[in-house]
């Protein structure tokens, strides 16, 4: 499945379920949520938790990491929609400015 696919299925999966009205102010709230639970993902993973309730197998961790990671990306790809932003684009304007910023060919 390419990004587009995703991003497709994904904008379809939402409108079904009416959570695709909500304003891109709302969604980036949302982002905000997805990236506060992908920092407690990686925080377990790099420093752990330590909480008596929480007892995380590194497999566990490392699914949380995906979820949460996929999660951002959903987000992201929603606003990407909203906007009309090919997320594919996204990834050419990321190095394009990278390479003008540290003078790279």
């Amino acid at each position: 499945m390419t990004l587009k696919q995703h991003q497709d299925w994904l904008v379809d999966f939402y409108k079904r379920r009416d959570w695709y009205k909500y304003s891109p102010f709302i969604r980036l709230n949302f982002l905000t949520e997805e990236v506060g639970e992908l920092s407690r993902a990686i925080r377990a993973i790099e420093i752990g938790r330590d909480h008596p309730g929480e007892h995380d197998t590194r497999d566990e961790r490392n699914y949380n990491l995906h979820e949460e990671l996929a999660d951002v990306m959903d987000q992201v790809l929603i606003l990407c929609d909203k906007y009309q932003v090919d997320p594919d684009s996204l990834m050419a304007f990321s190095e394009a400015k990278l390479k003008k910023r540290f003078n790279e060919q």
